[in-house]
């Protein structure tokens, strides 16, 4: 059985994505229960030298985007990276879901072979679509909600791995 580059990319993102936005929601909801400033949990990070949890957002929705647009050379909305409450970051995810549900499979076929060049200054890496998407988007991608659940969870936020793991139906 093959699988498509589009199968591979698109539902796993979303999926990923909509875990992010429950793990938001709990945060609100934990805010509200608590009487915490939301907006403490916007800022909180693990590390002074790593992103805030809008940050993790912010990226992880960059990554999806991206990686879509990458792929199938459709593309993406461009996001500002100026939100500064939960209701905002639920909207970035929303709107970076949405863009990756325009993204049809026909756009994608043949991706996994289409050449992907990154930029980081110096540093161009050049990447096949399939390896681009399974050596670098993905565990990129799950870096930064594994993150974001990981501030939640040291900021007393109520989430376990079911939270992370998301529906099992």
């Amino acid at each position: 059985m093959s699988v498509s580059m589009h199968r591979a990319t698109i539902p796993v993102l979303v999926r990923g994505l909509r875990v992010l936005s429950a793990l938001i929601d709990k945060a609100a909801a934990h805010a509200l229960e608590t009487g915490i400033d939301p907006a403490t949990l916007v800022d909180a990070r693990l590390a002074p030298d790593m992103l805030t949890l809008a940050g993790q957002v912010q990226r992880a929705s960059d990554t999806s985007k991206l990686s879509a647009e990458r792929l199938s050379g459709l593309a993406s909305p461009k996001l500002a990276d100026d939100e500064r409450t939960l209701d905002d970051l639920r909207l970035r995810i929303a709107k970076t879901i949405a863009y990756l549900d325009s993204v049809d499979e026909a756009a994608m076929a043949g991706s996994e072979a289409r050449t992907i060049v990154l930029n980081f200054g110096n540093f161009k890496p050049t990447f096949t679509g399939a390896d681009y998407l399974f050596e670098f988007a993905l565990p990129n991608f799950y870096f930064h909600v594994t993150t974001a659940y990981d501030i939640l969870r040291a900021q007393g936020v109520p989430v376990g791995k079911l939270d992370y793991i998301g529906r099992l139906d």
